[in-house]
């Protein structure tokens, strides 16, 4: 089993930046992909972006792409997510996820962090 847990949100204002981060414990051996998803008051998660441990490629949604970083550091089994140029529609409950060897889809989730961006 894989645990994940993020840490990192709070209080920003717009164009400001903040650094999430997703430490994975457990069988981190096992994993494949680390995601990022938030969701927003009133609406569905959605997919930020991803990266592969082997590798490291990235993808982004179409809506943080130029902004937001996914990052990750092996030695830590912890993935970032650097957001820059905040805008108030970045304003969620964000979630770390994880995909291990042998799922199709996102396996283990965390607990979620909120950002809050003001205007």
């Amino acid at each position: 089993q894989v645990q994940v847990a993020e840490s990192g949100g709070g209080l920003v204002q717009a164009g400001g930046s903040l650094r999430l981060s997703c430490a994975a414990s457990g069988r981190t051996f096992s994993m494949v992909t680390m995601g990022w998803f938030r969701q927003a008051p009133g609406k569905e998660r959605e997919f930020v972006g991803s990266i592969f441990w082997s590798g490291g490629s990235t993808s982004y949604a179409d809506s943080v792409k130029g902004r937001f970083t996914i990052s990750r550091d092996d030695a830590k089994n912890t993935v970032y997510l650097q957001m820059n140029s905040l805008k108030p529609e970045d304003t969620a409950v964000y979630y770390c996820a994880s995909r291990s060897r042998g799922y199709a889809t996102y396996n283990t989730w965390g607990q979620g962090t909120q950002v809050t961006v003001s205007s």
